[in-house]
């Protein structure tokens, strides 16, 4: 498989990251994820599944920061703002980590959705792996990357990794 993303000056766009207009954002957090062109998606391949992952973070943070989770995902390209579409079942991004130690209530709109990306310090590379799977995953929104892990395993057609710089 081959991902295709749209970049601006070699990096992810200004609208799906720290820089995102209002229209492209849920309580101040940009929340429309890119489009992403896939092409060489094996036969056989029922679904897919996203993650877009910051491993520059661990300095910054400790982790890694999990910026998108998507699972049973339409065989295809992905568009813009997947979840808008209700075709996918979305998973916890490290917002969640927040949440539970400050002790205040989940907002699935934020936890269980694309962030973009939003450096602190410097430009960051971003991960983005999509795995094309034999089979709808018994997921419900809310997974997390463990239980997307567990349950592709066995599953595993192909998959693509791609890294994505975003500017701080």
């Amino acid at each position: 498989m081959q991902l295709t993303v749209p970049l601006e000056n070699g990096l992810i766009p200004d609208k799906y990251a720290k820089f995102a207009p209002a229209k492209y954002r849920t309580q101040d957090m940009p929340t429309t994820n890119f489009p992403i062109t896939i092409t060489d998606i094996p036969d056989g391949t029922q679904s897919l599944s996203i993650s877009l992952i910051d491993y520059d973070a661990i300095p910054v943070g400790g982790f890694p920061w999990i910026h998108w989770l998507a699972a049973n995902v339409p065989v295809g390209n992905v568009p813009e703002d997947l979840r808008a579409t209700g075709q996918a079942v979305s998973g916890t991004n490290s917002t969640w980590h927040f949440v539970q130690k400050c002790q205040q209530p989940a907002n699935p709109a934020i936890n269980q959705a694309y962030i973009g990306p939003m450096p602190p310090d410097t430009t960051h590379n971003y991960t983005l792996t999509i795995f094309a799977l034999d089979t709808q995953l018994d997921l419900q929104d809310g997974f997390f990357l463990n239980e997307l892990r567990t349950k592709s395993q066995g599953h595993v057609l192909d998959m693509a990794i791609v890294e994505l710089p975003a500017r701080a």
